[in-house]
């Protein structure tokens, strides 16, 4: 089992940066795709970034291209979301996710393990 909790969200006006850590426990997660996801009220929760085992390969959501970046840190079982030039519409509880697939998927039912989320809200 793998246990993940995030941390970093808060408050921010439109332009701002905020930094996203997962803290994985339980299991290294070194073998791992780890991915970002997010949900706004009333929204179904949406992919935003994932990478590789290694680091070496990414994938984003388009809106997000540019400005968040995504990477992660094995010896320290975190990974990290650096999200710059925040957007109003980025607001939403942002979710670390783990999987043992090798690809990069963005459908959240290759997914196996969830963190409860950290809430991220921009302000206009």
């Amino acid at each position: 089992q793998v246990q993940l909790v995030e941390s970093g969200g808060g408050l921010v006006q439109a332009g701002g940066s905020l930094r996203l850590s997962c803290v994985a426990s339980g299991r290294t997660i070194s073998a791992y795709t780890m991915g970002w996801f997010r949900q706004a009220p009333g929204k179904e929760r949406e992919f935003v970034a994932a990478i590789n085992w290694s680091g070496g390969t990414t994938s984003y959501l388009d809106s997000v291209k540019g400005r968040f970046t995504i990477s992660r840190d094995n010896a320290k079982n975190t990974v990290y979301l650096q999200m710059n030039s925040l957007k109003p519409e980025d607001t939403a509880v942002y979710y670390c996710a783990a999987t043992g697939t090798v690809r990069l998927p963005s459908t959240r039912g290759a997914y196996d393990y969830w963190g409860q989320g950290t809430q991220v809200t921009v302000s206009s």
